[in-house]
């Protein structure tokens, strides 16, 4: 027998559970300093999430998926990104959004129904979130193709979920990927369940990472609740796929600690006991015991940041109930560039509709 191909798929870890290094720390991270901007993204998105939590939950906020325990993931991703690179999240990636310069209240826009709300004020050229699962995958390969006709030094981040692995999109999207060594970098937020339905149950292959190999280029797994590794492998990623490399599948390994939405019951489908034994491994406790060890963060700290980061929500919360209510025939003017006769006529007749309405309700 001649064995004609191999392979092994890297693992990286640089803060264990505790908070203790295990390696030697990226530049980026020997200065403990130089992380508390990484953990205050995270301690943000967590506030964020809890505050969408209690306005979908008191109807003043459609579904919304949380990032509870996958924020290193997210937080770890947007930081590593330079301006120029383009975002395509799925619906969880909120914490790489705002350090993208998304801001809170478009997001609150978006999840409460308003399309306004994928008018970033930031981040003009990253994509809006992407529900359907996995489709994204291939617009982040035909952005990463328009990088590389036009010869520009910039990559595209596509960010997927555990179960968009197992969809055929995404593989095509990373076939292409691979045949034209795109500048594209796929981050797999695997948090063990797609859904209800549990990671072993979805896919047979021992890593998600060795998907990539299949494509002909690398894939490396990290520890997805140590943000420093995070950071570190899509830093390195975006290098690569920059400077004409190709591209890269991070696999980033966490935890979903909440439903998978809000209209979801995982307690139908885990045990509370596995959900429990998992918050030890949280990415900010990990990140907070190692700061604090470091003497680069206190109790006092803490509070602060807390404080401040329910004001600057509550904030965005206030500003996102105070915006208007779109007109209804709004529903008309965000699909096309020009809109086509039938759907025009439609949008008048609406129009019209609602002002004989209106004029009813003045009389």
């Amino acid at each position: 027998m001649t064995e004609i191909a191999s392979f092994a798929v890297e693992y990286r870890r640089f803060l264990d559970p505790d908070g203790q290094a295990v390696q030697p720390l990226p530049a980026f991270a020997q200065d403990p300093a130089a992380l508390i901007p990484l953990y205050r993204a995270m301690v943000l998105t967590r506030s964020f999430d809890a505050k969408a939590v209690a306005l979908q939950r008191t109807g003043r906020l459609g579904t919304f998926a949380s990032s509870l325990g996958q924020e290193a993931v997210m937080a770890g991703t947007g930081a590593a990104m330079r301006p120029e690179d383009v975002l395509l999240p799925s619906f969880r990636e909120q914490g790489a959004q705002f350090l993208r310069g998304a801001a809170m209240t478009d997001l609150l826009l978006y999840w409460g129904g308003d399309e306004r709300g994928s008018d970033f004020a930031g981040p003009r050229e990253d994509f809006p979130i992407c529900v359907p699962v996995g489709t994204h995958a291939a617009h982040a390969a035909g952005v990463a193709l328009a990088f590389q006709l036009r010869g520009e030094a910039r990559a595209a981040v596509c960010v997927l979920g555990d179960g968009a692995t197992s969809k055929g999109e995404v593989y095509e999207a990373m076939n292409l990927a691979g045949v034209w060594r795109l500048p594209v970098v796929f981050v797999v937020n695997n948090n063990q369940w797609a859904i209800s339905v549990p990671r072993e149950r979805q896919t047979a292959a021992r890593t998600l990472a060795q998907k990539a190999i299949a494509c002909g280029f690398e894939g490396v797994q990290v520890d997805g609740n140590d943000v420093i590794a995070v950071r570190d492998a899509v830093e390195r990623a975006l290098e690569q796929a920059r400077s004409g490399g190709g591209p890269t599948l991070v696999e980033a390994v966490t935890y979903r600690l909440s439903d998978h939405t809000t209209v979801d019951d995982a307690s139908r489908y885990r045990d509370d006991a596995e959900v429990s034994a998992r918050w030890k491994d949280e990415p900010i406790l990990r990140l907070r015991k190692h700061l604090t060890d470091a003497g680069a963060w206190s109790k006092e700290d803490e509070e602060q940041l807390i404080a401040e980061c329910g004001k600057e929500v509550e904030a965005a919360a206030e500003a996102y109930l105070a915006t208007p209510v779109q007109p209804v025939e709004s529903m008309f003017d965000w699909l096309y560039a020009e809109l086509p006769g039938d759907l025009a006529e439609q949008r008048a007749g609406l129009v019209a509709e609602a002002g004989a309405a209106g004029d009813a309700k003045d009389d």
